[in-house]
């Protein structure tokens, strides 16, 4: 006699999460709009370098603006974030993005696009991130049982990586055809797109708990502070990654100018040697569940960020002069080893931190930790600037990957190594 089928939380761990109610268009939606968030990534910075004749410095101040709102915001945001229902947020954000990045090529038309204009945007854009995020990561257990949330996490980091494979080329093929502020109205679609989607989910998402609408709002954000900050295993973790965020924001805004001034090679190029992280973070997050369930979530972070300085460190070495093809051959190798450490690396931190998370503080430490991780971003984006326009680029690079290498020793020796899928904290 044949057995009657599983329900969605009976299916045994890794089963295919595409046959959970909703996950599939959850899924569809992050690809599309990560897809156009990574056109946008360099669309904006080629736009500063050569369109409005920005520094590494001014390179480094918009990428900090975008993030500007997780520093200032993200606390009071993770704890109302966590009273209101959360498919309302995704929708009403991403038609909000849709908005504001539509308006970015019509300001440049008008002739009205200015430094300081351009970043009062990406803030603004940047808050509506910081909600989404925010709402997002705390959606996905609400639509998988715990016991999926690892494959998930790997399949949406996989949608990612695709997108972050082609995102990059085209960005710089459309640059290159049509200029960096129509690019940018790319991205503006994917975001109508993703509202459309998720808006067409059904799930039952529970009224916030009658206890949290009695609370005051700085003693929920303290509860989120306490839990991440005091828990032996999350706390480790969030410090490491705060650092981390501070060197990966350092080397990403110098990487830019790098490629674009002193390597003299075009944005088409520059997409090419970005894609590589693409291709080999995808290839990385195929492999991450795998990873994740035979080192454990400690040894696989742990792993992963030891593989990110030596990207780094070929970038650094990246010869100029030289035929561009043989140039964008040693960017892309740096970049395609840096990719594969994120795209094995990303699922396994996000699962952990969700399992070991109450329901009723997942927007919480989820906002906690983005939002301290963005305001490093704020520190490190015109940190790295400022170094490359004093010292070059260069010796700015080989700082990130320095900072890098200690960052991976610290969670090496924390008590994160023991970190374990599954196990309580």
């Amino acid at each position: 006699m044949s057995q009657p089928a599983a329900s969605p939380g009976e299916r045994p761990p890794g089963s295919d999460v595409f046959r959970i109610p909703g996950f599939p268009a959850f899924w569809a939606a992050e690809t599309v709009s990560g897809f156009g968030t990574y056109i946008t990534t360099l669309a904006l910075q080629v736009l500063v370098v050569l369109t409005l004749q920005g520094s590494a410095t001014d390179v480094g101040v918009i990428n900090a603006a975008r993030w500007l709102p997780y520093l200032l915001f993200g606390l009071v945001v993770g704890a109302m974030v966590d009273r209101w229902r959360r498919k309302p947020i995704l929708v009403s954000t991403d038609l909000a993005r849709a908005i504001l990045l539509g308006a970015i090529p019509a300001l440049w038309w008008l002739g009205w696009l200015s430094l300081p204009v351009l970043a009062a945007f990406v803030a603004v854009f940047g808050l509506m991130t910081l909600l989404n995020d925010s709402a997002s990561q705390s959606f996905v257990p609400r639509i998988v049982p715990r016991p999926h949330l690892l494959a998930a996490n790997a399949r949406l980091d996989q949608g990612a990586t695709a997108a972050q494979t082609t995102g990059p080329a085209v960005a710089g093929a459309l640059v290159t055809a049509l200029g960096a502020p129509i690019a940018v109205l790319v991205d503006a679609a994917s975001y109508l797109f993703s509202a459309v989607v998720i808006a067409r989910i059904r799930t039952e998402e529970p009224p916030p708990q009658a206890h949290s609408q009695a609370t005051g709002l700085r003693r929920d954000i303290a509860e989120g502070l306490r839990f991440v900050y005091r828990h032996r295993v999350l706390a480790p973790f969030a410090l490491s990654t705060h650092a981390w965020f501070v060197f990966n924001s350092l080397l990403n805004t110098v990487f830019v100018p790098f490629v674009l001034v002193e390597l003299r090679l075009s944005a088409f190029e520059l997409g090419l040697a970005l894609a590589a992280a693409g291709v080999t973070g995808l290839i990385g997050s195929f492999g991450a569940a795998r990873i994740g369930r035979r080192w454990g979530a400690g040894g696989a972070v742990i792993a992963c960020r030891a593989v990110m300085p030596v990207g780094w460190t070929v970038i650094a070495l990246a010869p100029a002069g030289m035929g561009a093809w043989v140039v964008v051959a040693v960017l892309a190798l740096g970049q395609g080893l840096y990719g594969l450490g994120m795209g094995a690396s990303n699922a396994n931190e996000m699962t952990y931190r969700q399992a070991a998370t109450p329901d009723a503080l997942q927007a919480r430490m989820n906002t906690t930790m983005r939002s301290i991780n963005r305001g490093m971003i704020v520190l490190g984006a015109p940190l790295g600037g400022l170094i490359a326009d004093s010292i070059g680029y260069r010796p700015a690079l080989w700082i990130g990957v320095g900072g890098f290498i200690l960052v991976a020793i610290h969670l090496a020796v924390s008590p994160f190594r023991q970190a374990r899928h599954g196990e309580p904290g």
